[in-house]
């Protein structure tokens, strides 16, 4: 029988990678194109295949109440090298997984490394994929290389989409004044790897809190007048975005104090900084939620504004990168196939899935369907119950193409649990049974698709 033609791969962070793994593990070769270090970009600072940018976070790692919770079980479950590296790889982080951006960059490319299947091209493919080309992945990210993107919005003929997608400061963990900070975790929960007291948290009373919003919205900003219009994400909004909506967003935002309590005075603070563990050593600690557009400057001064961290040191400051993404819902079919042109299939972020997670899932999806095809097979979609299923039916046609947004995964795209199986008097445990669900349905999809391979 002779060697079945490649799947060619465009991309190398979390999704190219996933698809790569994925298509492998079915036994087709695969070649998977990532363009750094040959051609950098505004936000990556490695060549390393799987590099995280903007967090070290994969967010809740609850499989019962949290739905990128579940998905990280179900990616688990549908053997995902990205989940595998991040498991390996984890930091304490409350009830979130969080991991090692180093370790876990190189668990990835050492993985694809010494797979037989995957070869590695470090090129840029500048342009449409070569006509050859007959089974492709594209998953160039929100990085989007300009001739490809330029390419792919004259095949479409829809106006490219972009928008400001932020990243967030880092301090050296020996910089932050422990005599007014203290560790905590929300609501004193323990995650993978954790003891309940996993987050660094900066207290802050009233009149410092109002003054430092003051400070934010009078702080100078950096200017990028390509991109201005572009809409942010609502998930991923500058800190100086949310404080021009009003004087108490950030306080119920990510400076929220709910779940905490500061142990010198034995209350709750009027607003809190949390700073969460962003390396193996735990000497860099990443500043959650203030991803910004604040000049650099700019943001020592103001951030040295917080209590506890009047003497921080910062080992990266916020920025900024374009985010693409196609219109997916109307674009895609229901494999992720380009309507357009059908040997183009799409995974990540440019396809309108934001966060870590949901673009490695969608990676996931892409390297599973593009293999059935190269075997013979008609591709399989995962149940719409399925947080798999439920992301990738949201953007294929679930949502609304006239104003497509980035979406994380959440329990509201799930279908609706049959009537009478939640009890009126018991509403809090929807989320688990739709989770339950969700796993037992994620059973019988994998089962079948080992099947059909059979």
């Amino acid at each position: 029988m002779p060697e079945a033609s490649p799947i060619h791969i465009i991309g190398g962070g979390l999704a190219g990678c996933e698809a790569a793994w994925q298509a492998a593990r079915a036994g087709i070769p695969v070649v998977l194109h990532e363009m750094r270090p040959v051609r950098a970009t505004e936000a990556h600072v490695t060549a390393s295949l799987a590099e995280l940018v903007c967090s070290n976070s994969f967010r809740s790692d609850d499989a019962e109440n949290n739905a990128v919770g579940l998905l990280h079980e179900e990616m688990r479950r549908c053997s995902s090298l990205i989940l595998r590296a991040a498991d390996a790889n984890k930091l304490p982080a409350g009830g979130a997984l969080a991991v090692d951006r180093h370790g876990f960059a190189a668990a990835v490319e050492a993985a694809l490394g010494e797979e037989a299947l995957v070869t590695i091209r470090r090129e840029e493919i500048a342009g449409l994929p070569p006509a050859e080309w007959d089974n492709v992945i594209i998953a160039t990210g929100p990085l989007t290389a300009p001739a490809l993107a330029e390419a792919l919005g004259a095949l479409t003929g829809q106006e490219q989409l972009a928008f400001f997608d932020a990243i967030a400061p880092i301090v050296y963990r020996d910089t932050i004044d422990m005599a007014t900070a203290w560790r905590q975790s929300r609501y004193d929960k323990a995650g993978p790897g954790g003891d309940g007291a996993d987050y660094i948290n900066c207290p802050l009373d009233k009149p410092s809190y109002l003054a430092f919003v003051e400070a934010v919205l009078g702080a100078e900003k950096t200017s990028f007048k390509e991109w201005e219009g572009t809409p942010y994400f609502e998930g991923c909004l500058p800190i100086e975005v949310m404080a021009a909506r009003g004087i108490d967003t950030l306080r119920w935002g990510p400076m929220k104090p709910v779940g905490l309590t500061d142990p010198r005075s034995g209350r709750r603070p009027y607003a809190v900084v949390q700073l969460r563990q962003d390396n193996a050593l735990g000497t860099l600690y990443n500043m959650v939620g203030f991803q910004t557009k604040l000049k650099h400057a700019e943001q020592k001064r103001v951030f040295r504004m917080i209590p506890g961290l009047e003497k921080a040191e910062f080992a990266r400051l916020g920025g900024l990168h374009r985010n693409t993404f196609i219109n997916s819902p109307r674009l895609l079919d229901g494999t992720l196939r380009l309507k357009a042109m059908p040997r183009l299939r799409f995974a990540g972020q440019i396809t309108g899935v934001e966060g870590y997670v949901e673009s490695a899932a969608i990676g996931l999806l892409a390297g599973r369907f593009a293999a059935a095809d190269r075997l013979g097979v008609a591709p399989s979609a995962p149940p719409p119950t399925t947080a798999l299923g439920a992301l990738l039916g949201h953007i294929t046609g679930g949502a609304d193409a006239r104003g497509f947004q980035p979406m994380n995964v959440n329990f509201g795209l799930f279908p609706p649990l049959p009537e009478g199986v939640l009890r009126r008097d018991n509403k809090g445990e929807k989320k688990p049974l739709l989770a339950r669900r969700a796993l037992a349905d994620l059973a019988g999809w994998l089962g079948t698709v080992r099947v059909a391979a059979e």
